[in-house]
């Protein structure tokens, strides 16, 4: 029996209904597993039937798009072998390089965030209402998260949390009321992808943000992995380690991990280069390394309790 869990928590705005949307982003997962690990494809051939997708969005948004308007991009994505050198280029160009730096500055004078250019005050008004819980909003969306966690760990069964953008937001914070309200005490891993966790703004309003100690923290997670692609400025502050470091020094977590150095979202939709984008991040071999090394980590934990299970069988009978 497979006892293993791949959750993906998306990020904002509405998405296609969800089989058809979690279909979308497992052909992606499963081509940057391949690029990553073309050697192990007998053992992660079961890794697609465990994917759970936490669809949040019509809920919040009370609307869905029509997927198929994204499926030529996504074809094309995965027809590409890596980004371009005009991608990297569009990547690394100075207007992205200067929204960053107007970004960080709105960061630390958040009244300014309204003159920005670009798609930020937008956001900031998506994550607004979440944070002010409006109609109750975040909580109900975090209760469909933990409602699908609570039976895998009452299995304990191991558990690999995808959180993208604002989903990286709800997933830390329902973390945090499974640690301290539920008082949970298992543990899960968690990979962040394109988070806006290090920005200032959200900082103050996640929940715990006012408490002290261990108690300021999610304590449920067990190693913590951010992946933040070239020109990706929803991520921010790229350093979590640095950010979360507490979170270290107390002992909650085994290690908060930053995967930023080279890596590209070569996703192109009408609008052109986009270095956001989920599906982007998922074809990214760095992003399937990651999660290939988990699958099969859990695979020989999995082995090694077996045969723990067996031997203490075996003796208890002699």
């Amino acid at each position: 029996m497979v006892d293993k869990n791949i959750l993906f928590v998306p990020g904002k705005n509405p998405k296609p209904p969800a089989k058809q949307h979690r279909e979308m982003l497992s052909r992606c997962l499963q081509e940057g597993i391949r690029r990553a690990e073309p050697g192990h494809r007998d053992e992660l051939e079961n890794l697609q039937k465990q994917i759970v997708l936490a669809s949040w969005n019509h809920l919040y948004y009370n609307a869905e798009t029509d997927g198929s308007r994204v499926l030529p991009w996504i074809d094309a994505l995965l027809n590409s072998h890596g980004p371009s050198d005009e991608d990297i280029r569009e990547a690394h160009a100075w207007h992205r390089r200067l929204n960053r730096l107007l970004y960080a500055i709105a960061d630390q004078l958040p009244f300014i965030i309204r003159f920005l250019p670009g798609p930020a005050p937008a956001t900031v008004n998506e994550l607004r209402r979440y944070f002010e819980n409006s109609d109750n909003i975040a909580y109900h969306i975090r209760e469909q998260l933990r409602k699908i966690i609570r039976p895998m760990l009452d299995r304990n069964e191991q558990v690999l949390v995808i959180g993208h953008s604002m989903g990286s937001i709800i997933a830390y914070d329902t973390f945090w009321e499974m640690s301290h309200i539920e008082h949970r005490k298992d543990k899960l891993d968690f990979l962040s992808l394109g988070s806006p966790l290090g920005m200032n703004f959200v900082q103050h309003r996640l929940l715990g943000h006012r408490d002290s100690g261990m108690r300021k923290y999610p304590t449920i997670i067990r190693r913590w992995i951010n992946v933040a692609s070239v020109g990706d400025v929803t991520a921010l502050d790229r350093y979590f380690h640095d950010d979360f470091r507490p979170m270290l020094e107390l002992g909650l977590v085994d290690s908060i991990e930053d995967h930023t150095d080279g890596i590209y979202n070569f996703f192109h939709n009408e609008d052109g280069l986009n270095c956001h984008r989920s599906y982007g991040y998922l074809v990214n071999p760095a992003v399937g390394k990651i999660i290939a090394d988990w699958w099969l980590a859990s695979c020989i934990d999995q082995a090694d309790k077996l045969g723990h299970d067996k031997s203490r069988t075996h003796e208890e009978a002699e």
